[in-house]
């Protein structure tokens, strides 16, 4: 009874901790250059964030009070508010978790699971680096990270859940979590590596052509090669040290996978029927851009087939209760940091970070501005709003501290991808990991936290030395 109104009490101080901070940032005295909408949006969007991180509230309870909040208000109109869900790529997400449930039912997340823990089992490090491997291998072939995590999560879903590791028992972190953040992990990683890995990136190439930066495919993948080299052995193994599974070693588990194989016998009919659904859907993904055919369109399509061949069934559908919850959180996350960038607070933040900066020598300069791009993604829902909202003004304000220009460009377009575990809404391609249970928000704030550092880290020393060396 006395831990209980212990625990009560402790809860009631973290939310009474939540509204001090928001009320206290509410009725501070307006910054100047801001606007009060703005500045009341962002108060509003991060006490929300802060009531996430200190583990006041879920997610989901955080974001729905935080959109009647800012509606309620006056601080956004209705139409603001709720744009988000009207988001295709919002769709994609939640599209994408609906399939992964027809890949596990199926059986076909079965055989493919069995396969990866037969080849690579013998420990959970190993799973890692496999997953990892398997998304930079398939990278270069999808522009849109959100697919390909729609591609990822089904495979490493399958995997934890064939190992015994299961939200629904309480066995998460038996290897489901840690394989489930390494793979989040890994798409920064394989993002970064290539030009047409990530929507952002040609965009961004683009923009640096404008100032006479020239960036081909070639020059891209030159540039990020040693770094993401090294990150992709390093960064599976520090989630294996900062979020380990309670499975570590697993001698066994190719012979029992074979065993289990063996025991499945050959592929049935609803696998091949998933199986040609889901490589007709990758095959339609990759080919969207230049068909012009619409991703969250090829989803649907795909979970059509599903369902007309009963793989997918409305029960089933009825039962996705942690989609629909991913669904409105990311939604409404989505919707304030659309609109914090459009009333002007992120490039007001930006401006003032460029002016904190000049007159440094341009080392400092260049260490200070990247380190400022990859920390403000804390308040940034979307890779390429922050890229199209910031990326000309941090060049401009390097190319005049005398940053070497190619080496600024390439670094902010990697950084557009390195920063984006920060946050559990920093990626919608983490979205679909977070949403699977296997990890909570907090988890990613903080081993998000650190993984970004050690992308930063790595960038800016081993990266800087060898972009000016093959500049």
């Amino acid at each position: 009874m006395h831990k209980e109104i212990a625990k009560r009490k402790k809860e009631y101080m973290k939310l009474l901790s939540v509204v001090v901070f928001g009320s206290a940032l509410w009725f501070f005295p307006l910054p100047e250059g801001l606007s009060l909408q703005a500045w009341h949006l962002f108060t509003v969007f991060i006490s929300a964030i802060f009531a996430v991180i200190i583990n006041a509230m879920p997610i989901f309870t955080s974001s729905i009070l935080a959109l009647a909040t800012v509606v309620l208000t006056g601080t956004l109109t209705t139409k603001q508010a709720y744009s988000g869900f009207s988001e295709s790529f919002i769709l994609l997400i939640i599209v994408a978790f609906l399939i992964a449930r027809g890949v596990i039912k199926s059986g076909l997340g079965k055989r493919i699971a069995f396969l990866i823990i037969k080849k690579f089992g013998t420990s959970s490090l190993k799973l890692g680096y496999s997953v990892v491997a398997a998304d930079m291998f398939i990278s270069p072939a999808f522009p849109s990270n959100t697919a390909r995590s729609g591609v990822l999560f089904p495979i490493v879903n399958a995997l934890a859940a064939d190992s015994g590791s299961k939200v629904t028992d309480g066995t998460r972190k038996r290897l489901g979590s840690f394989l489930m953040m390494t793979s989040m992990a890994g798409i920064t990683l394989s993002s970064t590596l290539w030009l047409t890995a990530m929507a952002a990136n040609p965009a961004g190439t683009k923009m640096a052509k404008e100032v006479g930066v020239e960036i081909s495919y070639g020059s891209w993948a030159l540039a990020a090669s040693l770094p993401v080299l090294i990150l992709f052995f390093l960064v599976p193994w520090v989630i294996f040290k900062i979020y380990p599974p309670e499975l570590k070693e697993t001698p066994d588990a190719p012979k029992i996978a074979q065993e289990a194989l063996e025991k499945m016998g050959p592929i049935h009919r609803n696998e091949w029927i998933m199986g040609g659904t889901f490589i007709g859907m990758v095959a339609l993904w990759i080919a969207s851009s230049s068909l012009g055919l619409d991703k969250t369109a090829i989803a649907f399509l795909g979970l059509g087939v599903l369902m007309l061949t009963h793989i997918f069934t409305l029960q089933d559908l009825r039962n996705e209760g942690d989609a629909l919850g991913t669904l409105v959180w990311f939604a409404i996350l989505y919707a304030m940091s659309k609109y914090l960038n459009e009333l002007g607070f992120m490039g007001w933040v930006g401006d003032h970070i460029a002016q904190g900066v000049s007159g440094f020598s341009w080392p400092v300069v260049y260490v200070s501005l990247i380190v400022g791009y990859v920390l403000i993604h804390y308040f940034f829902v979307s890779q390429t709003a922050q890229m199209l909202a910031l990326f000309s003004v941090f060049l401009s304000v390097a190319m005049q501290a005398g940053v070497p220009p190619e080496l600024m460009a390439y670094m902010l377009l990697f950084a557009t991808n390195f920063n984006a575990i920060i946050t559990p809404q920093g990626s919608s391609a983490n979205v679909i990991y977070t949403g699977s249970g296997y990890i909570e928000p907090k988890e990613v704030y903080k081993v998000g936290g650190i993984v970004t550092l050690v992308n930063t880290l790595v960038f800016l020393t081993v990266g800087t030395a060898w972009i000016l060396m093959i500049m």
